[in-house]
């Protein structure tokens, strides 16, 4: 059973720690945050302290926005044998704030900013045990005016909030409509049952809504509808990696009309990407999604990835480039 009130307790304490709360009242003193590249995954409440430490510094005014904040029991996938998250918070949103000093080398523009968060918490107790936190530093570095790669496929932008409005699950109101993560998990299985030459070979058109909205992490963009998404999402995705395959989901939880799974694909980078050339080497690439279903049919989709890493993984270090472009080369081979 879900934990009474895990929503409030745990927007409660989110909502506190970029206000600037203590971390150590926050997280449990060997929790775990997962928090993206460059940072990495960091342990213990010193090495927590210091990443919201530089977040505050950038963003001295900063608070939290909220797009959408829902929590459920995290259902089991078997591709998995490691412990799990019994239940789990999930919320995608922006810290907006006056940006003011560099962030990971990210210049100030001494403006008001907007760093897209997307992220995945397990309460424990009265304090979180481990978090999974995607920043988004690349449309952070848009806004900054220094962007590092070629023009994305998709709009790039600010994401917007559900069109409903109704992202804020902050109870448990009863639900009658189809589960959401069902929906999902039949769309996944479409997907998975590419024949490695026709889109056509995927079924998943029946679960989406004619003109939804597909919202990627920067470098990817907004996309609409089905033929925007193959276009400007899958088409290129697919010849980047044809042997893509997920390795199991950390996170698989529904709340009424949302769905919200999170994990690893991996594959073969055997075709350019993100205006970043092939280089034949193994790829790992942290998501989650986001979902939001109209009766049985997705209508939109909000897709976290950290792009940074896999930019990295591919030999290409976005944030060298930033100090690049800033005065500060590399001078040594």
């Amino acid at each position: 059973m879900l934990p009474n009130d895990l929503k409030s307790r745990s927007r409660a304490l989110l909502m506190a720690l970029a206000e600037g709360a203590d971390p150590a009242g926050i997280y449990h003193p060997d929790a775990v945050v997962h928090a993206g590249h460059p940072w990495g995954d960091l342990t213990g409440i010193e090495a927590i302290s210091a990443l919201w430490a530089s977040l505050r510094t950038a963003l001295p005014d900063m608070e939290r926005r909220d797009l959408i904040f829902v929590g459920g029991e995290n259902r089991d996938d078997p591709r998995l044998d490691t412990p799990r998250a019994p239940h789990l918070v999930a919320a995608i949103g922006h810290l907006q704030g006056s940006f003011l000093a560099d962030l990971i080398d990210i210049p100030p523009t001494f403006g008001v900013a907007h760093l897209r968060h997307s992220e995945a918490h397990w309460l424990d107790g009265d304090r979180f045990r481990e978090s999974w936190l995607f920043l988004d530093l690349l449309d952070l570095k848009r806004q900054a005016g220094l962007w590092p790669l070629p023009p994305s496929l998709g709009t790039e932008g600010m994401w917007p909030g559900p069109a409903t409005q109704d992202g804020l699950r902050a109870d448990d109101a009863p639900w009658d409509g189809a589960d959401a993560l069902d929906t999902v998990f039949k769309m996944h299985a479409a997907l998975l049952s590419f024949d490695g030459v026709s889109l056509e070979s995927m079924p998943h058109a029946e679960y989406w809504t004619t003109h939804f909205m597909y919202y990627a992490s920067s470098g990817i963009g907004m996309c609409r509808g089905l033929e925007g998404f193959r276009a400007h999402h899958q088409i290129p995705f697919l010849r980047a990696f044809p042997d893509r395959t997920a390795t199991g989901h950390f996170i698989r939880i529904s709340d009424g009309p949302y769905a919200v799974t999170g994990g690893v694909v991996t594959g073969t980078h055997s075709g350019e990407y993100l205006g970043m050339p092939a280089t034949g080497k193994h790829i790992r690439i942290p998501v989650m999604d986001f979902y939001r279903l109209e009766g049985d049919r997705i209508a939109e989709n909000w897709l976290p990835m950290d792009v940074p890493y896999v930019a990295h993984q591919m030999g290409h270090d976005l944030f060298a480039r930033l100090r690049h472009y800033r005065g500060k080369p590399r001078r040594t081979l």
